[in-house]
């Protein structure tokens, strides 16, 4: 793995919360790829593992919070409020948010949180429809579910996103801003309408994308594929009526 580049200087206070479902095989590798020379701290969201998920977590430096109630949105909100506990002048400058699967690539991180730095953007998202993705690491459901998704967001709310991917960057005072509150499935495509709503100023990067490491708990079931698809359908209209 080739050096990440130089972070700037004097270099913004950059948290990345990583929400983990039984990824005990692959938390420490993402760990390990981790830019650590441009994040103050790592946070991963142990979400009612039963593996030991949390032991390897630790080992690569990572401070592990605890959250029993399942869904990826409890887990994200869960290190949200972690970051936002801290005092006024130690809170983050951007929150990035990572799959702890090993199907990002996070050395790609400079990358994601560039165009915030350098073009003044509020919230990129990495897209995997733009960049490179390994045969097979998106089932076709995935795909579609995507083209959906985002053609949607286009329709409705006038939002030029190409992926709902989780590998994102955003200034932590304009997700607080948005009020995140979906607790499962929703979490990324609220982030994005309501990012539109509000007017942020939006951008995407290309970012490669692998197998990931295991099943998926979405992708891999059909109970979890059909759950995934009708929240996010779900959430895309309940806030096109708001």
């Amino acid at each position: 793995m080739p050096p990440s580049p130089a972070p700037p200087s004097p270099l913004p206070l950059i948290d990345v919360i990583i929400p983990a479902h039984n990824e005990a095989r692959s938390i420490g590798p993402v760990l390990r790829d981790i830019p650590w020379n441009w994040v103050r701290e790592v946070i991963v969201v142990d979400n009612a593992s039963t593996d030991d998920t949390a032991t390897p977590a630790r080992a690569g430096g990572a401070t592990v919070l605890r959250e029993d109630r399942p869904g990826y949105g409890y887990a994200c909100l869960r290190g949200m409020a972690h970051c936002y506990a801290r005092p006024p002048h130690q809170q983050p400058d951007i929150i990035v948010f990572l799959d702890g699967d090993y199907s990002d690539y996070p050395e790609q991180l400079p990358e994601l949180v560039r165009p915030i730095l350098d073009d003044g953007v509020d919230m990129v998202i990495g897209s995997r429809a733009l960049g490179q993705r390994e045969p097979g690491a998106m089932l076709p459901q995935q795909i579609f579910g995507n083209w959906l998704a985002t053609t949607l967001l286009r329709r409705l709310y006038g939002a030029r996103f190409t992926d709902l991917g989780p590998f994102r960057a955003i200034r932590a005072e304009a997700l607080r801003r948005l009020d995140m509150q979906d607790q499962t499935y929703g979490w990324t495509v609220e982030m994005q309408l309501k990012a539109a709503k509000q007017g942020l100023r939006c951008a995407e990067v290309p970012v490669r994308y692998r197998r990931r490491i295991g099943v998926s708990k979405v992708s891999g079931t059909v109970k979890g594929t059909l759950g995934a698809g009708y929240k996010i359908l779900w959430t895309i209209f309940r806030y096109a009526r708001g």
